[in-house]
């Protein structure tokens, strides 16, 4: 088949991969424009751009589907399916009959649990055991269209979001693949999705990763991990400033301290929550590379019994 593939960031890029060595053509790449990054802010290239330039396929650039111009350059591209990993922007019903096989989308949950932008992250903040991948046909509503395919995934207790959503991304790949084939081949009929089992996965901002050490030291783990490596999370030091955390670990035999109060010993950092301790892991104060919480606490002075998340 004909394939215009729509995606943006490097998640999106093992099913480019995986497509551009299947017996499928992709005949162009829809991604959005470059974007500032970095600390000079700089305009860069989304990772799809980048692939699809050095893989020779044609380019079409825009963060809005609703314009004539873009609509015709999706129309010229004659594509038989569009599959689409992370694209960025919603699909209006003008294009939505492009394509003859539709715009197949693949989404890293099971749906019809966690439709939305940040479904990896809510499965590890919600504490899911089984998750997973699924494509779909795209249709007018938020991630609701007819199955075409699943693959589970075991949420490991160690699990960034960014770990799980690395295997994801890969097994998905070969989702997709086979998703296009059966639909090549006449093999596959898509299946609505159950009323029942409906959640939701808005996108996780930056407050979103502040950490709440009043809740349960389960719930304050979970929260970390989900916001790891974005939004990120972070706490606030005596005075103000933020400190950035990465994964912390359950001390349950320390039950002795105030939620967010510090208790420095020569390994260790501790912090209290609602429950019991947790161990700090990696930390990034303001300015700074990350660093083991142990060092950076080495060369804090007046930590021992201060508390951290104090308004």
């Amino acid at each position: 088949m004909r394939l215009l593939f729509a995606g943006t960031p490097a998640v999106a890029l093992p099913a480019l991969d995986a497509l551009l060595g299947s017996r499928h053509d992709v005949v162009a790449v829809l991604t959005r424009p470059d974007a500032p990054s970095g600390r000079g802010r700089r305009l860069q290239p989304s990772p799809v751009k980048v692939r699809a330039v050095d893989a020779g396929i044609p380019v079409i650039e825009a963060s809005t589907l609703r314009d004539a111009a873009t609509r015709e350059a999706i129309r010229a591209t004659r594509p038989d399916c569009a599959p689409v990993v992370a694209y960025g922007a919603l699909l209006p019903e003008a294009v939505l009959g492009v394509p003859r096989h539709g715009w197949v989308n693949l989404h890293f949950s099971l749906l019809p649990a966690w439709r939305g932008a940040a479904p990896v992250q809510h499965a590890v903040l919600h504490g899911d055991e089984v998750t997973g991948a699924t494509t779909f046909r795209i249709d007018a509503g938020l991630d609701t269209g007819p199955v075409l395919g699943t693959l589970t995934e075991t949420v490991r207790p160690r699990d960034t979001s960014g770990d799980l959503l690395d295997r994801l991304s890969h097994a998905g790949a070969g989702l997709l693949v086979a998703t296009l084939d059966g639909l090549e081949d006449g093999a596959l009929v898509p299946v609505p999705q159950p009323a029942d089992g409906v959640s939701h996965a808005p996108r996780l901002s930056t407050e979103d990763g502040r950490v709440r050490w009043e809740h349960p030291a389960i719930a304050t783990d979970r929260r970390i991990r989900a916001v790891t490596p974005a939004p990120g999370a972070w706490t606030t030091l005596p005075g103000g400033e933020r400190l950035r955390l990465g994964p912390v670990r359950l001390h349950a035999d320390v039950t002795d301290l105030e939620p967010g109060q510090v208790a420095v010993t020569k390994q260790d950092v501790l912090v209290g929550t609602g429950t019991h301790a947790v161990r700090l892991g990696d930390v990034a104060p303001a300015g700074r590379r990350s660093m083991a919480a142990a060092d950076w606490a080495r060369g804090s002075r007046d930590l021992d019994g201060a508390r951290l998340g104090e308004r």
